[in-house]
């Protein structure tokens, strides 16, 4: 830390960049400013003078190449990025993207077959090749040679190829490891080039960072570069994608590429074929472009569609299910192409792997996606029980897989049974936090100076910062379905807008507590030119016990919850009905709560009317939830106490008539005098709890000679007034105040 320090770093980058593992100054500097000049010699890649040397041979015997490349946004900038380096060295190539439903991943032999027949001499296969065994055996068999570039799991033996460049190939010694399919493709393209394709860079981030690979090491610098290159591209294609899309390609970054160029280039594939999304990135023609970009706009709103509504079937069959260590959904009218994206949404939900799964109407087999988590290599569970799958590949988070539709309930059980003793604490999800800050330190300036850290992604997480102790000012439902929340957060004198997307059910749980710690990141939100800085929120914890105010509800309001509280009454007047028998408990004394002290979600069903008892409930048990149900039979405080006047008429009126009949003329007494039914029952407790009365048998005697008291000397009437005070408080006051209240009765325990 102190190197940094001396040489003008500020604490918290020189915090954070520690914390990614760089010790040095000179590491610092390679960090923060990555440069082309550190990237690798492409002919360090094993085979690379092997494959060069056989493009060149055909480029200069005129021979025909086909780069087959992958229906994913990796697979299109790969295929993208060789195309335009073998033509620009003179190169007759032709390019094919597998259809995902006819072709399905990697090589097709038919597919080989028919551009073989066509005259091909060479395949060059981009981000995939390595598992492709049978096609390239045949395309060997024909006479054609086939140059894999591919950076995915190797399998235990390796394909007949005529050379297999690939960053973790076992008889190489390439410095890094992590390439994306495009960065593969960029190296050979350098290599034939014989100097970088700066052009090219754009492609190379687009598809880097679309593929999650680690962004450290060479792909920081090759995504660092392209995003340079990509604020400024030239590609027609680009513009148009970003015009359509709303995109503002002049400020991109990573996040742009990831949430905006990524979904809509993958989106092609996972519907229909992707290969227009090649002519998008080389076309030169305007309005081609735009017609392409459209078709890719549309095709990705077709796929969210698709997504949200395969997603909340999906949940609703978790639901169902209840707990399980792994999940296998299926629905035979689910859509293929978007079953990895609707498995990550119930991983994040559930924090449990998840397989999703339809039905291919050509092969009846049941045909899907798998996600994990970070704990548990979904590769290796399924590895397993492979000998049940007609096919299944992938690697450590995700997988894909088919097998026999009577084989389900099955394979199931056997998921199910594989994954039930790896689920432990160590395996949910961790939110790792980078560093503390106050309010007071966020600036624009500050979040400016984080950006120097980035691109972020893979094994370059954007920094997360915790902010402890904040109140929660203004926080509401935002977006079409209220998914999100909007609101600032505040620390005395200081406070930042926030936004939490995905958590608007979290606004009660928000609002309610004593104060809330956050953990989020930070970003600029820019605005008709203003500049302000935002806290993204990530997770939260509330402090202090939380307070849901339900009152006014009905019971079907705590059904709807997924809470399992206890019900707690404090009066033998308040009804119990529809509250189940084992949640429910009655408390009177102090001895009654001794069997309460552990329950940490309560439900006060009515109003407690003892304070002792209701101190010592709040002091005692460890509530971390309140709900205020607060359901009364008589309302003490809106009827409020009678009036001198009142109590006077009743006095008069025993004194003059002698006795009255209480128990069946009561309701002509309260209309005679014009007094509530109530306030006049009343009025008879505290004459006959001060001796101005007897009753007997209902009927109400003057007492000949009492003694002379006043009204608040009655025990009556002094619990009235009680009543009153704690109606005010649970029935009536802002939660604040109850809350107030209640810390109060904690701090005096």
């Amino acid at each position: 830390m102190e190197v940094f320090k001396e040489n003008k770093l500020s604490p918290i980058i020189s915090e954070l960049l520690v914390k990614r593992g760089v010790a040095t100054l000179e590491e610092a500097q390679s960090f923060l400013t990555p440069t082309l000049a550190a990237t690798h010699d492409p002919f360090l890649l094993y085979d690379m003078d092997k494959a060069v040397s056989r493009i060149q041979q055909a480029i200069e015997q005129g021979e025909k190449i086909l780069i087959y490349g992958d229906y994913d946004a990796d697979g299109i900038t790969s295929t993208t990025v060789l195309k335009e380096a073998i033509e620009l060295i003179g190169g007759e190539v032709e390019y094919y993207l597998p259809d995902r439903f006819v072709d399905g991943y990697g090589p097709n032999t038919e597919v080989y077959q028919y551009y073989i027949n066509q005259g091909i001499n060479l395949i060059v296969t981009v981000d995939n090749g390595v598992s492709g065994h049978e096609a390239l055996m045949f395309a060997k068999e024909q006479g054609v040679d086939v140059i894999v570039t591919d950076h995915h799991e190797l399998p235990a033996e390796l394909p007949e190829a005529y050379a297999i460049i690939h960053p973790r190939h076992p008889l190489g010694e390439y410095p890094f490891k992590d390439l994306a399919g495009v960065g593969v493709a960029f190296k050979v393209a350098t290599a034939l080039l014989g100097e970088i394709p700066m052009e090219s860079l754009d492609l190379v981030a687009i598809g880097t960072v679309a593929d999650l690979v680690s962004l450290t090491g060479e792909n920081r610098i090759l995504v660092s570069s392209g995003l340079k290159i990509l604020k400024q591209t030239e590609r027609v294609g680009l513009h148009a994608l970003a015009e359509i899309g709303s995109l503002d390609l002049a400020n991109a970054n990573e996040e742009t590429i990831g949430f905006g160029i990524a979904p809509r280039l993958n989106a092609m594939g996972r519907l229909k074929s992707a290969m227009p999304a090649v002519e998008l990135m080389t076309t030169f023609d305007d309005e081609e472009a735009m017609c392409i970009a459209t078709d890719i706009q549309e095709t990705n709103a077709e796929r969210q569609a698709l997504v949200k509504t395969i997603t909340k079937d999906a949940l609703e069959m978790v639901d169902a299910m209840g707990e399980l260590p792994i999940y296998v959904l299926y629905k035979e009218e689910w859509h293929e192409g978007v079953l990895g994206i609707v498995a990550s949404h119930i991983v994040r939900q559930t924090q449990r792997p998840t397989i999703v799964l339809t039905k291919n109407d050509d092969t009846q087999l049941l045909k899907g996606s798998g996600r994990s988590i970070a704990n548990i290599d979904l590769f290796q569970v399924l590895s397993q029980i492979k000998e049940q799958f007609v096919s299944f590949g992938g690697h450590h988070m995700a997988a894909g897989l088919s097998f026999e539709s009577d084989k389900l309930d099955e394979i199931k059980n056997d998921l199910i049974k594989i994954v039930s003793p790896l689920i432990t604490e160590e395996t949910k999800e961790t939110l790792t936090i980078d560093a503390r800050l106050e309010l007071s330190d966020i600036s624009v300036e500050l979040i400016e100076e984080l950006t120097k850290l980035s691109p972020f992604g893979t094994d370059n997480p954007s920094p997360h910062f915790l902010f402890e102790k904040n109140q929660v000012d203004g926080m509401k439902k935002i977006g079409a379905d209220n998914n999100h929340l909007k609101g600032q957060l505040v620390q005395t004198t200081s406070q930042i807008d926030c936004i939490a997307f995905g958590k608007g059910d979290a606004i009660d749980e928000l609002v309610t507590g004593e104060s809330v710690d956050v953990v989020g990141k930070l970003s600029i939100n820019e605005w008709n030119g203003f500049r302000k800085a935002q806290l993204m929120m990530e997770d939260y914890q509330v402090s202090g016990i939380q307070i849901f105010d339900m009152r006014g509800g009905k019971n079907n309001d705590f059904a709807q919850l997924s809470i399992n509280p206890t019900y707690v009454i404090f009066n033998d007047e308040t009804s119990a009905a529809n509250i189940p028998t084992e949640c429910l408990y009655h408390v009177k004394t102090k001895e009654d709560i001794e069997a309460l002290t552990q329950i940490k979600e309560m439900v006060f069903v009515d109003c407690p009317y003892d304070l002792e008892v209701v101190s010592s409930l709040v002091s005692l048990c460890d509530i971390h939830r309140l709900y205020l149900w607060i359901n009364v039979s008589t309302e003490h405080y809106l009827s409020g106490v009678p009036t001198r006047e009142q109590f006077s008429k009743v006095f008069k009126l025993v004194q003059t008539q002698g006795s009255l009949d209480v128990r069946y003329k009561l309701t002509e007494l309260s209309n005679y005098l014009q007094i509530s039914k109530n306030h006049l029952i009343f009025i008879i407790k505290v004459f006959f709890d001060l001796g101005f009365v007897t009753i007997e048998d209902g009927l109400m005697s003057k007492v000949a000679n009492p003694s002379a008291k006043a009204l608040e000397e009655s025990d009556v009437y002094q619990a009235y007034l009680h009543k009153i005070d704690m109606e005010k408080l649970f029935l009536y006051s802002n939660v604040a105040d109850i809350r107030h209240w209640i810390s109060q009765q904690e701090e005096d325990r």
